[in-house]
């Protein structure tokens, strides 16, 4: 055991630093060893795989020996609100009792920091569709003068799909760069500069991988000098890579280009009576283009997307009319650094738009042509639970597919796996890195989880959930429930659980496997004796704060809810499954991988299907027990659970409940509890 090893479990210890100044600081024996495994592997420039069970205690163990070593470290977490726990709340707690001099920073990609100069431009361009958003512009414009950061989280109540956000911080495309009137002012620069000067510097995963995978986020000055690496919530890792590792263009950011090519016009004598026409086409045919993909499935190949002719068409005038931009902005870049950046954008912009659509065509300048790949041929074989539809690739590593949303589309390439070029960077780093989570392993086994990240051999740990689940928790099975793709699945559901909600008095989380299914509940418990929260009636966040302050509320989610839910106390006593959470079929890139793991001899259901299930119902399940105080019942609907041989994988990689088919038993359970008080 090294040094760093002893001095990190010892500050975790029962009379150690944290315990002597943080309140509530509460000694485990599975934080100690998960934080000695960390050191070890910190100290060995080793890699580390490591799932902690919730209630571990994760972020402490791995905080203590990067602090403690003073090695340049990265810690990249899921999401911006898990950053901004981490580098606001945790981070500070920890270094302040160990008492190290570590210089930290929070870093995050440039869309997150107020631009100066897109503030400006849209100073002069005051549209605005309500008069809230007015009202939120003059509060970004106020906000503009005081803050230090320019972080646009600080601007709390805004929400983060709003329009305005796009209109006053860059991207990659769209910023200027040293040309730029502000670049001294410059919020993104400030940050980099910060968390180059940094010791210890957190990030979330877009950022790093966006930097590993396109060297576009000027965050290639850190990596280099980082000897240690943290991901946190790893599971993530992999799913996300496939999006960066990729090539992907939208009709939002086509919609930017257009207004964002107008307003740089307005700086230059002459410039607007150009451009006016070349946008002005560009947006209807981003319209009529969108009108015609409307009745397609939400999701799909791009070989489904363009069988259908005015697609196809609407295709090839959108590559057209970025064609027409683009020649008309060539004579006015050297009017201005804006236009010039349009410039490159509209380039940019019809290249991969010509290459999703798979037409040879030459560069721009007429010299040399862009690299476009073939599809491959087209493989009839369909996998099990696949809607029957052609996977569209090049070779066996690309998925070509795309995307609706309400008012708009997005056209991608994915590779199929990742494990090669995020092997490549690890090893490439020479630095210590420690993949953790409390979702990783499957009854066990880390294979799936180490074979996506690209892991040959790791080290791994399994550090069980510390909580007392026997007597925390109780899990129901019901009895009598239909199989779960029949037509009356939901309402006998709703039969299974009212008594369920009746014992709990609310106070439930409920989780479905789809929107149909979210809908169909919320409409039949919309007269109930309790308050309803339903996911796509509020943000998220007020969602969850609304659901914490009622005290008997239910809660309903679909998939994306299955992280991030985090409501300790009795507030949230039940938590409900309707189905196994296998990947709906429909999935251009979800179902391609399982046909390449079936060209490759292996088995699709074993391989990729029921292990991406379990740690899915891992991540469900790690709802209902937050701290050593909470008490409450798991409800897992799925009769395949005990139907089917492969339910037994389900069940034993779940924490150790005591399991029930008696309703009776969770109505003394919950008697017992307010007996107890």
């Amino acid at each position: 055991m090294s040094e760093l090893s002893n001095a990190s479990r010892d500050a975790l210890s029962e009379e150690g630093a944290l315990a002597l100044h943080l309140d509530n600081f509460m000694p485990r024996p599975a934080q100690q060893r998960l934080t000695a495994m960390i050191a070890e592997t910190l100290q060995q420039r080793d890699v580390l795989l490591a799932e902690a069970g919730t209630g571990t205690g994760k972020t402490y163990a791995y905080l203590t020996p990067v602090l403690l070593s003073k090695v340049k470290t990265i810690i990249s977490t899921g999401t911006r609100a898990l950053q901004d726990q981490l580098y606001h709340r945790d981070l500070p707690k920890v270094r302040d009792a160990l008492g190290t001099g570590v210089r930290t920073a929070l870093l995050k990609g440039r869309s997150n920091y107020l631009c100066h100069y897109r503030l400006q431009q849209a100073k002069g361009e005051p549209r605005f569709s309500t008069r809230e958003q007015a009202a939120q512009f003059q509060r970004i414009v106020a906000w503009s003068g005081r803050t230090h950061y320019g972080d646009m989280a600080e601007l709390a109540g805004l929400p983060e799909d709003s329009p305005l956000l796009p209109a006053v911080t860059s991207t990659v495309e769209n910023c200027i760069g040293g040309e730029c009137p502000f670049w001294n002012e410059c919020f993104v620069v400030q940050a980099r500069q910060r968390a180059q000067a940094a010791d210890l510097v957190i990030v979330n995963h877009h950022l790093l991988l966006a930097d590993l995978a396109l060297k576009q986020e000027g965050f290639g000055e850190i990596l280099p000098g980082a000897q240690a690496f943290i991901i946190d919530e790893a599971h993530q890792l992999p799913e996300l890579a496939a999006s960066f590792f990729g090539e992907g263009f939208s009709m939002r950011q086509l919609q930017e280009l257009a207004r964002d090519c107008l307003m740089e016009s307005r700086t230059a004598p002459g410039v607007l009576a150009i451009v006016q026409a070349p946008v002005g086409e560009l947006e209807q045919t981003l319209r009529e283009l969108r009108a015609s993909l409307e009745g397609m499935p939400l999701k799909g190949t791009r070989t489904r997307a363009l069988t259908k002719p005015d697609v196809q068409t609407g295709f090839e005038d959108l590559v057209s009319r970025l064609t027409q931009l683009h020649e008309a902005l060539m004579p006015l870049a050297a009017a201005s650094p804006g236009l010039e950046a349009c410039l490159a954008r509209a380039q940019d912009m019809r290249a991969r738009a010509a290459r999703w659509l798979d037409e040879a065509m030459t560069d721009l300048s007429g010299s040399d042509p862009f690299t476009v790949t073939a599809d491959a041929p087209d493989d009839t074989d369909t996998v099990a639970g696949s809607v029957g539809e052609e996977q569209d690739r090049t070779g066996s590593d690309d998925v070509y597919w795309y995307e609706l949303s309400p008012r708009g589309f997005r056209c991608q390439r994915t590779p199929l796996d990742v494990s090669g070029p995020l092997r490549v960077h690890r090893e490439r780093s020479r630095a210590a890195w420690v993949f953790t989570s409390a979702t990783l392993a499957v009854n066990g086994d880390f294979s799936h989880t180490s074979r996506r990240l690209g892991l040959v051999d790791p080290q791994t740990w399994l550090e069980p959930s510390p909580f007392d689940w026997a007597r925390q928790a109780l899990c129901y099975l019901p009895k009598h429930l239909p199989e779960p793709n029949s037509s009356g699945y939901g309402a006998a559901l709703m039969v299974a659980l009212w008594p369920v909600l009746q014992a709990s008095q609310g106070r439930a989380f409920l989780l479905f496997a789809s929107h149909r299914a979210l809908r169909e509940a919320a409409a039949a418990l919309r007269d109930g004796p309790w308050p309803l929260f339903v996911q796509g009636e509020a943000p998220r966040a007020v969602l969850l704060q609304r659901f914490r302050e009622s005290g008997n509320g239910v809660l309903l989610g679909a998939g994306s809810f299955r992280e991030g839910v985090d409501v300790a106390g009795e507030a949230l006593s039940v938590v409900v499954i309707d189905k196994l959470p296998f990947a709906a079929p429909g999935d251009p890139v979800f179902e391609a991988r399982l046909e390449a793991i079936r060209r490759l001899g292996g088995v699709p259901f074993r391989d990729e299907q029921l292990p991406q299930a379990v740690i899915a119902l891992k991540q469900g399940t790690g709802r209902l027990i937050r701290s050593e105080t909470d008490r409450g019942v798991l409800v897992l609907c799925d009769p395949r659970l005990l139907g089917k041989s492969y339910g037994r994988v389900f069940l034993d990689s779940l924490p150790p409940f005591r399991t029930t088919r008696n309703v009776a038993e969770i109505e003394a359970f919950f008697n017992a509890a307010h007996s107890a008080q």
